[in-house]
C-alpha cells in the first residue's frame, strides 16, 4: 500500500497535473488529495467518456507554463463501457495520450458486489482489445517512478493512452477536509427568440458555418466541429489551421472543448455541436456549466435530424437546449431560428462563464460534400503547431 501523496507527487514531477474522472471508493484518496492542492486541477465529469474527452482537450492545448503537461483520467472499471467511444475514436484516432487509472472491481478471487461479476474478469481483455497497454497499479513506493516512466515512454512513442489497473487496498486513506464549495453561478434566464418561419426558409448549415468562420479569427480562436456533416461542411467551406474536425466519439466535442479552454485561457474555444450529439451526452451541459470558463462558446446547430445517417428524426424539437444550458450554469443561453443570433453571440462582451446558442437550421446537405483529406493525426498536429502546443 502507498500513500496518495507518493504517487501524485511522483506524477507531478513528470508533468501530470490535470485530473478528471468519476469517483470510485478505490480512488477516493487520490481525488481527496488532488482536490486539496490548488496547484493541481481536478474536474468531476458526468461520465467516464466525458472525462477521457476532457483530458484529451487538455493534452491538445498544453504549452508554455504547461509545456509537456500531462493528464490523468480516473474511473471504476465499470465505467470503461462509457469510455469506449472516445478511447477508440478520439484518443486512439487523433493520438492524444493520457494516463488511465482504472480500478479493478470484481477482480477474480476478490469478493465484490454482483454488478462487478462480469466486468471484473473481462477488464484486462477490454483494455487489450482497445490496444491500451496496462499494468497493475504500483503498491510499493519504489515501484511508482518506474511505472510512470513506462507509461510516459509508451505515450510519447505512440501518442496513445496507457492504463494502470488499481487493485483493492492499493492506496491508504486520505481525508477530505470540509470546505466551502461556494454557491456556484447565479442562474440566468434562457432566452428564446423564434420567428416561426417555414422549415424551408430556415438558414442552412452552410449559412451558419459561414457566420461562425467570420467571427472566429485564425490567430486567436480554435473551432472544434462535431462529428458528421458539421465537420465535413466546415472543412469544405474553409479548411483553416485553427479548426479540428471530430470523427467518431459522438457527443464528446463539448468536454473536449472544455479541456482545451481550461488549459488555454489565452484562446477563445468554440465547440460546434449538433442536436443528436448533444442529446447523446447531455450530462456534459452540467459539467460545462460548473467548470466552463469565459473563453468557451458552445454553438448548437439543430436540424432535428441525424443528417449524416439518412435524416432520421431526433427528439430535439421538444427540447429547450437553452433552458438546459441556463439551468446547468452557463453564463448566457439563447435559442432562435434567426441566424443573427450567432452575430449577437460572438459580438457580446465576455461573461463570467461559457456562452451558449442554439440555432434551428433546415435539414439537408450539399451534394458531393467531401470528407477531409487531412488525416486526424495531421489535423491535430497542425492545430497544435498553430497554437504553439507542438
Amino acid at each position: 500500500m502507498i500513500d496518495a501523496a507518493q504517487f501524485v507527487e511522483a506524477a507531478r514531477e513528470r508533468g501530470f497535473d490535470w485530473y478528471a474522472g468519476v469517483p470510485c471508493s478505490y480512488l477516493t484518496p487520490f481525488i481527496n488529495y488532488v482536490l486539496q492542492d490548488e496547484s493541481l486541477h481536478y474536474v468531476s465529469a458526468a461520465n467516464e467518456g466525458d472525462a477521457v474527452a476532457l483530458i484529451a482537450g487538455v493534452t491538445l492545448g498544453a504549452r508554455g507554463t504547461h509545456a509537456g503537461r500531462r493528464g490523468v483520467t480516473m474511473m471504476q472499471n465499470s465505467g470503461l463501457g462509457n469510455a469506449v467511444s472516445p478511447l477508440t475514436s478520439l484518443t486512439w484516432t487523433f493520438r492524444l495520450p493520457q494516463l488511465l487509472i482504472v480500478t479493478w472491481r470484481g477482480q477474480p478471487g476478490v469478493a465484490d458486489e454482483p454488478q462487478h461479476a462480469l466486468m471484473g474478469p473481462v477488464t484486462p481483455a477490454m483494455l487489450d482489445t482497445m490496444e491500451i497497454p496496462w499494468e497493475t497499479f504500483p503498491t510499493e513506493a519504489d515501484a511508482i517512478g518506474p511505472a510512470l516512466d513506462r507509461a510516459i515512454a509508451h505515450m510519447d512513442e505512440t501518442g496513445r493512452p496507457y492504463a494502470l489497473v488499481m487493485q483493492k487496498g492499493s492506496v491508504a486513506p486520505y481525508e477530505l477536509k470540509a470546505s466551502d464549495a461556494g454557491a456556484g453561478r447565479v442562474p440566468v434566464v434562457a432566452r428564446s427568440r423564434f420567428t416561426n418561419v417555414a422549415a424551408s426558409e430556415l438558414a442552412s448549415r452552410h449559412d451558419a458555418l459561414k457566420k461562425v468562420i467570420a467571427h472566429t479569427p485564425v490567430e486567436s480562436t480554435v473551432v472544434l466541429a462535431s462529428t458528421g456533416f458539421c465537420g465535413r461542411e466546415l472543412y469544405a467551406i474553409d479548411d483553416r489551421p485553427n479548426q479540428l474536425y471530430m470523427v467518431g466519439s459522438m457527443g464528446c466535442v463539448t468536454p473536449f472543448a472544455l479541456g482545451l479552454a481550461l488549459a488555454r485561457p489565452d484562446l477563445h474555444v468554440v465547440a460546434l455541436d449538433g442536436d443528436g450529439a448533444a442529446l447523446m451526452r447531455m450530462g456534459a451541459f452540467a459539467t460545462l456549466g460548473a467548470y466552463g470558463p469565459s473563453n468557451l462558446t458552445h454553438v448548437l446547430l439543430d436540424n432535428g435530424a441525424h443528417d449524416s445517417t439518412g435524416g432520421q428524426a431526433t427528439v430535439s424539437p421538444q427540447v429547450s437546449f437553452a433552458g438546459v444550458a441556463a439551468a446547468c450554469g452557463y453564463a448566457s443561453a439563447v435559442e432562435s431560428d434567426d441566424p443573427a443570433v450567432l452575430d449577437e453571440l460572438f459580438e457580446a462582451p465576455p461573461l463570467d462563464g461559457p456562452r451558449f446558442a442554439r440555432l434551428v437550421i433546415r435539414r439537408g446537405t450539399p451534394d458531393g460534400l467531401p470528407r477531409p483529406t487531412i488525416t486526424p493525426p495531421d489535423v491535430k498536429t497542425r492545430l497544435m503547431r498553430h497554437i504553439g502546443a507542438a
